[in-house]
């Protein structure tokens, strides 16, 4: 079973993404939520290994730029797939994010068809994707 870190400081797109992850093929994944950075940290620390991390990048405490950065500074955690979803996203944001080590930048509102095509480029694809190759 996947297990999947959600971080945002809002309940309600952290739903959004977890309906959206169920909707493209991860509805059998575990999903892991925090509020910001710091709890993300938390949770990962106390919860045992993720697979796939989907964070905003305007949270309080620890934003995504500097969890972004800590997760990749990890040798444990460095091929982690990290997908950054923010309202605030332009081309020179997008490069930077990448550069940072995030393996896709998605703009808010996020939908299933985005958050697919993100997942498209991270080894694996979603759980359907790995069953069903006419997906």
């Amino acid at each position: 079973m996947k297990r999947i870190l959600v971080v945002d400081d809002s309940r309600s797109a952290r739903m959004i993404f977890i309906r959206c992850l169920k909707i493209v093929g991860f509805s059998e994944a575990e999903f892991i939520e925090a509020g910001d950075g710091q709890e993300a940290i938390e949770a990962i620390e106390s919860g045992g290994p993720i697979d796939l991390a989907i964070i905003d990048l305007n949270m309080p405490t620890m934003d995504g730029f500097t969890l972004l950065r800590r997760l990749k500074s990890d040798a444990d955690r460095r091929a982690l797939p990290v997908i950054v979803a923010s309202s605030l996203i332009n081309d020179v944001m997008r490069r930077r994010l990448r550069e940072e080590g995030a393996h896709a930048v998605v703009a808010k509102p996020i939908s299933p068809i985005s958050l697919k095509a993100a997942l498209a480029g991270i080894d694996g694809g979603s759980e359907d994707e790995a069953t069903d190759p006419t997906r």
